[in-house]
């Protein structure tokens, strides 16, 4: 598979909250690679995701606006703003 990424993402194995709605609604999720542009998140089902969110990634202090790039059934990537 050929990338497509300006930067590698690394793996990773984290738990985040997605953050939208004004702070009202959060939603748990699970960090899949990250980079300094951008993430892969897996979420039970991305449909209701709205395209533009607040990611925490709590264990590293990590709070990021984001934007989304790609859906899959179960996956999300996503661009930092």
């Amino acid at each position: 598979m050929e990338e497509h990424r300006k930067r590698p993402r690394h793996r990773a194995l984290k738990g985040g909250k997605i953050i939208f709605n004004r702070r009202l609604s959060v939603v748990d999720c699970i960090v899949r690679n990250l980079s300094d542009e951008g993430a892969s998140l897996e979420i039970g089902s991305p449909v209701w995701l709205p395209e533009t969110f607040d990611l925490s990634i709590p264990i590293d202090g990590l709070k990021r606006s984001c934007r989304v790039s790609w859906k899959s059934a179960t996956r999300v990537g996503v661009t930092f703003q």
